[in-house]
């Protein structure tokens, strides 16, 4: 199959869970025999080289157009004045990258199109629109329609808004959600097939899809809705690993005492997450247990954050190694309490056998079971009750590592996943025919 894949961004280097996960996807295909043309807005932020995913081989292109997405105030106020469009969303509506779009569905023969993230979605709008003005052909000759839902955005700026303290910032958050929701919903019917990264995300798409009717699973089912309701088959297929960079090294031992988390804290709920920890939890940890060390690395890291400190915290910023850094410590954390879709650097730490302190939100969507794979706590009081039993040695990481390490080798090996998504457009390719 021929496969055409639209990214926000071009996904390299392998630094965040979006960018990895768009690459493995990618990369799962051609291996697996298939071609894979990205189409990817090559942004300011993450701005890469036309040869920079070549190593893919001979069954991959990358077409990346130029897009400025960077938000500025200017552009901000703009929309928020003029537009009904979300401003997150808007950065990333680009004319060149729609007429690239169409010069690839005219030109070359696709068997499917898989749109990554929100923030790609309108592009099934464009495509539409291009149809109804007869500049594309029908949709009985077009492919298929595929919407990877990273997350589910609306719900991760409502927790951001539930949040905060400020009533200006909360008025904008709440705007946004608005927006988002809007623009989320009305996306969902221009796609032949929506597959979410967690099944709580699929739940909740098939609930803002849908309503109250059966969602659709299957073609047949499709078929079988009610007139004249149409809509995606709406199903979860998980984001998948190349398990062979996440082999552990025997050279690298653990330092004793150690906690580390890594990501990348230009998101939103990332940073959150870190100064919910350094706010509620480590001053009490470090009073109580000053030899525990924690190290947190991450892009993005926001300049009051790398000011020296004297309470054991170490901010190590961008890594080129994430497998490394993650080997060099005993206890991941994962403080997460805005969000959604599936925290890839957790499967990836599982893979290397790191026992993992996360939030229930914080693993959502990943198959893992409290006490026997993972560790999940909520509250601040929680999180203190547990490092203090895992200080104590009460609560052993090995086996919870160990037994992390088997799940994340069963349920998450790329090539389970990407055959995954090849079983979806196989069964799509009827419904057009």
């Amino acid at each position: 199959m021929h496969i055409l894949q639209l990214c926000p961004r071009v996904p390299f280097p392998l630094t965040t869970g979006g960018a990895i996960a768009m690459y493995d996807v990618a990369a799962g295909l051609v291996q697996a025999g298939h071609r894979v043309t990205m189409l990817a807005i090559n942004t300011p932020k993450h701005h890469q080289p036309a040869n920079a995913l070549d190593h893919l081989g001979p069954n991959f292109r990358l077409v990346a157009v130029d897009v400025d997405t960077d938000i500025t105030p200017v552009r901000a106020l703009k929309n928020l004045l003029f537009s009904k469009q979300p401003y997150i969303v808007e950065r990333f509506i680009s004319p060149n990258l729609a007429q690239s779009l169409t010069h690839l569905l005219l030109t070359e023969q696709f068997d499917a199109v898989q749109m990554e993230g929100t923030f790609m979605a309108w592009y099934a709008s464009f495509i539409t629109g291009q149809v109804s003005l007869k500049i594309l052909p029908n949709w009985s000759t077009l492919p298929p329609l595929t919407l990877r839902a990273h997350n589910v955005e609306y719900t991760i700026w409502e927790m951001l808004a539930s949040r905060t303290g400020n009533p200006l910032k909360k008025w904008y958050l709440e705007n946004m959600v608005r927006r988002l929701k809007a623009f989320e919903k009305s996306m969902l019917h221009r796609f032949d097939a929506v597959v979410a990264i967690t099944e709580d995300d699929a739940t909740r798409l098939r609930s803002m899809f849908y309503g109250g009717l059966p969602a659709p699973v299957t073609a047949a089912d499709v078929a079988a809705l009610p007139q004249p309701v149409y809509g995606p088959i709406i199903k979860f297929i998980p984001a998948g690993v190349d398990l062979t960079r996440f082999q552990p090294d025997p050279a690298i031992k653990p330092k004793p005492c150690t906690l580390f988390m890594i990501g990348s804290l230009n998101w939103l709920p990332n940073l959150e997450g870190v100064q919910w920890l350094l706010r509620e939890v480590w001053p009490t940890i470090h009073a109580e247990m000053p030899d525990v060390e924690l190290h947190i690395a991450g892009s993005g890291t926001p300049e009051e954050l790398l000011k020296p400190r004297t309470d054991n915290v170490i901010i190590h910023g961008f890594v080129d190694s994430a497998p490394t850094f993650m080997q060099q410590y005993e206890l991941m954390v994962v403080p997460l309490l805005s969000g959604g879709g599936m925290r890839i650097k957790i499967i990836e730490g599982m893979a290397l056998g790191k026992a993992v302190l996360s939030t229930t939100l914080g693993a959502e969507g990943i198959a893992v079971r409290d006490g026997h794979d993972i560790l999940l706590r909520d509250s601040a009081a929680e999180w203190l009750d547990a490092l203090r039993a895992w200080g104590r040695g009460e609560l052993s990481a090995a086996p919870i590592g160990a037994a992390a390490a088997h799940t994340a080798t069963r349920l998450y090996d790329r090539r389970q996943v990407t055959q995954q998504f090849v079983d979806l457009y196989e069964r799509l390719r009827p419904v057009l025919a």
